[in-house]
């Protein structure tokens, strides 16, 4: 197996809507700490390069809309500028740590106890002799930089035009975020979320910089993010078919996670990790012999070897007991750390007004909502400035945005060119079909079909104006508010903390904890899953179908097996936790609660 440097972390920070890890890299990445950027919003992209050239006095140049591939031209604009900051940052940060031994002793205290690096420095330290010329060297030879990865959201690929002309299908949206990706100076590697998208899939091929050069080196990855392994062998595989090489796939709750929530049927978390661990080795087998054949085909470079495949969990993990249990147990490579973040001001870009209310935010202020145009559930919490004003409008009877970036017009049922289902342009006409019907509804159905159309959020403009309150950027056009989409996990984080306090959390030195409280991750998620259930049982508006019960079914007996085997597995002495007793109590509750859900079944008439 072909190895790469081993990261100094054992976490990563993943990607939080458009703005909140916008420049995490710049504000983490000198620690050794990786962080993802998403490159959806060009937008957003154009505005913090300006603000950033300014900040550190380096030459920018607007890219605007007239330029001819200016979305992609922003996005390798952008992300090169960051790569130059980071560089800098990463050279006057290890020239400070030899210079000074606070700052030494500072870092020392944010690196994971096992790892040698830090056993290293301690010894160092503890010499004292010619201090500085061997720590100099030691840091030289042993310190990187964490990644600058990106992120795109797969199905966020809209077709655009020019006037009346749509323009090829490599200036929808995604494929233009992905060649602003792979022109950049970046060594780092793009997270693809929410699903395949084989168009997408296809233009990898395109670019050069995803296959394996002479020495077996990728100069840029793919990191898939996926709910299950079946959906990773089936990723995996078909762009193995094309030469192209997964090198991690991000393995994130179904329900347990920020942003978007897409449920499984049912399988937990803990039996997903487990097939992962189980069968890692066919995973990597079979797409190398794809890959392989796909290459020479090509008539390009063939590794002898599987290049490195990592796995890596992410959603609802809070302690360092968690995070410790899933690094030894499932042997993952990393744990991504997200909605604790957005309470450490040094590493997430959010506005003040919002970080408190997430500080204040109860389990009860945590809820999947419907307020995606994606139409799939979308994680928020309640009181945030964009649900006041979204409801203020709906109030004075002018519901919808102005939607002045139409990312997510993405529904074509009024015309090619797409349009966003929060936007008052579609909500005019949903509300203007719904009160020609209004005669034959009940006034619940009436008020009920009126919420469904006008609770659409403007996503695009609401997840990034956290940036440019936090930095003084003018926001143009309608005020939309800032819409936030933290996980569950939020609940239990409860004031503003340092990265230094937030990073020796999550290595078990410090616990920045205040509830005592808070339920193991997977007992969690299982919670949820449950409540999933009965939700959809309880809402289906339309007459119940065969495929329906099957799925419920489903459902129902994948999260039995999934009970069954927490069970077993909080027995045995690997997951012994202090908390067991109160675990497996939970599990046996939760088990009874499951056998109480009926589902229904067919009337025969």
């Amino acid at each position: 197996m072909m190895t790469t440097t081993k990261p100094l972390h054992t976490f990563h920070i993943p990607v939080m809507g458009l703005a909140y890890t916008i420049d995490s890299p710049i504000r983490v990445a000198k620690y050794g700490i990786s962080s993802v950027i998403s490159i959806i919003d060009d937008d957003l992209i154009e505005k913090m390069n300006a603000f950033y050239s300014e900040k550190f006095s380096l030459p920018y140049q607007e890219i605007s809309q007239k330029m001819h591939d200016y979305r992609a031209e922003r996005i390798t604009s952008y992300l090169n500028l960051v790569d130059k900051i980071v560089k800098d940052k990463f050279e006057s940060f290890k020239n400070e740590l030899a210079e000074s031994k606070l700052a030494l002793e500072n870092y020392i205290a944010m690196l994971p106890n096992k790892s040698e690096i830090k056993k290293g420095l301690q010894n160092l330290m503890d010499d004292g002799i010619a201090f500085k010329e061997n720590i100099k060297n030691y840091l030289e030879n042993n310190l990187s930089a964490g990644e600058i990865d990106v992120n795109i959201m797969t199905k966020i690929d809209k077709d655009n035009f020019i006037k009346d002309e749509q323009l090829p299908v490599a200036f929808n949206d995604a494929h233009a975020s992905l060649r602003g990706f792979a022109n950049s100076n970046l060594t780092s590697s793009v997270v693809l979320s929410a699903g395949m998208n084989p168009r997408l899939y296809s233009y990898f091929e395109n670019f050069d910089v995803f296959f394996p050069d002479n020495n077996n080196t990728l100069k840029k990855k793919i990191i898939l993010k996926v709910s299950d392994f079946r959906s990773a062998m089936i990723q995996g595989n078909f762009l193995a078919k094309k030469g192209l090489w997964v090198s991690e796939y991000r393995i994130e709750s179904g329900l347990n996670c920020g942003g978007h929530a897409f449920a499984t049927d049912g399988y937990l978390l803990g039996p997903i990790l487990e097939e992962f661990k189980q069968k890692k080795e066919q995973l990597i087998q079979s797409a190398h012999d794809l890959m392989v054949k796909a290459l020479a085909q090509k008539g390009m470079h063939v590794p002898e070897q599987p290049l490195e495949l990592k796995i890596t969990v992410q959603g609802g993990v809070g302690t360092a007991e968690e995070h410790d249990f899933l690094l030894d147990y499932y042997d993952v490579d990393s744990v991504g750390w997200g909605s604790p973040f957005l309470l450490v001001p040094e590493a997430t870009s959010v506005d003040e007004a919002t970080r408190k209310l997430l500080a204040k935010a109860k389990e009860e202020d945590l809820y999947l909502s419907h307020i995606s145009p994606l139409g799939i559930p979308f994680n928020t919490l309640r009181g945030t400035t964009n649900e006041h004003l979204k409801q203020k409008r709906i109030h004075d009877n002018n519901a919808g945005s102005s939607c002045p970036k139409k990312f997510l017009a993405l529904s074509k049922e009024y015309g090619a060119k797409g349009i966003c289902s929060a936007s008052k342009k579609f909500q005019d006409l949903k509300l203007e079909e719904l009160d020609s019907k209004k005669d034959t509804l009940t006034a619940e159905m009436f008020e009920n079909a009126k919420n469904k159309i006008t609770e659409k959020s403007c996503l695009c403009v609401g997840l990034a104006n956290a940036s440019y309150l936090e930095n003084d950027i003018k926001i143009k056009g309608q005020a939309q508010g800032v819409v936030i989409c933290p996980g569950p996990n939020m609940a239990y984080f409860d004031h503003e903390v340092s990265l230094s306090e937030m990073v020796q959390h999550i290595y078990g030195n410090i616990s920045v904890l205040t509830v005592t409280n808070r339920p193991n991750m997977f007992v969690k998620e299982l919670k949820m899953y449950l409540d999933y259930l009965k939700n959809e049982i309880a809402t289906v508006s339309a007459e119940i179908t065969a495929p329906q019960i099957k799925k419920w079914n489903l459902f129902k007996n994948n999260l039995a097996e999934g009970i069954a085997y927490y069970q077993s597995l909080f027995s045995s002495s690997d997951a012994a936790e202090n908390k067991n007793q109160n675990t497996q109590s939970l599990l046996h509750f939760y088990k009874e609660e499951l056998f109480g859900i009926k589902i229904p079944e067919l009337e025969l008439m």
